[in-house]
């Protein structure tokens, strides 16, 4: 059975991801604590909010420093995601680093924040085991990520983003598995039995 650890960061989504991870039969451990993070089989990065403040409450605990090093698998979600990019156009923020790309703002006339269900194209990467190409999954961002050579998957909005990033054992959606009912479980048990 994985030890999943959830990096508790004072970020929007820990609880929904908490309740996911329930529903697979596992009970996650919500911990900012360096020593029980390194220990667990796998962590999950969440978050909603914003980028700055998020990266603030990260460098207070040391964990900017932490996150970027842990060896085993990873997953980072929407903000997660965010920052665990180089730079962020939200307030100017300088991120983790871990994917060599750039976060920007929706400009366009569509609406922003993206809020709702869109398709993931994505290319047979072991995260998306047994999920269909185009798939649906539930988004809700003003920031995307700019495609990168670490994408594994992209999705629409205005522009062509990329929606899901792997480089190492670091993986990253910028959609929320854990509110993407079936698909979405699919998903976590896919980064669980990485």
């Amino acid at each position: 059975m994985p030890q999943v650890a959830v990096i508790d960061y004072n970020a929007g989504n820990v609880r929904s991801v908490e309740f996911a991870l329930r529903r697979l039969g596992i009970e996650p451990l919500l911990t900012f604590d360096e020593a029980a993070l390194r220990a667990a089989s796998h962590v999950i990065f969440p978050g909603v909010g914003e980028a700055s403040s998020a990266m603030g409450y990260l460098k207070e605990r040391g964990l900017d420093r932490v996150i970027p090093t842990l060896t085993q698998p990873v997953l980072g979600i929407c903000l997660g995601l965010q920052l665990l990019c180089r730079h962020s156009e939200e307030a100017d923020t300088e991120c983790l680093g871990v994917f060599d790309t750039e976060v920007r703002r929706f400009r366009g006339a569509e609406k922003v924040p993206q809020i709702g269900w869109n398709t993931v194209h994505h290319n047979g990467s072991p995260l998306f085991a047994g999920i269909a190409q185009d798939a649906h999954f539930y988004f809700v961002h003003s920031f995307y990520a700019e495609p990168a050579k670490d994408e594994i998957a992209t999705t629409e909005y205005i522009v062509p983003f990329a929606s899901a990033l792997r480089r190492d054992n670091f993986h990253a959606v910028q959609f929320h598995p854990e509110k993407s009912a079936d698909v979405g479980s699919r998903l976590l048990q896919n980064f669980l039995s990485l």
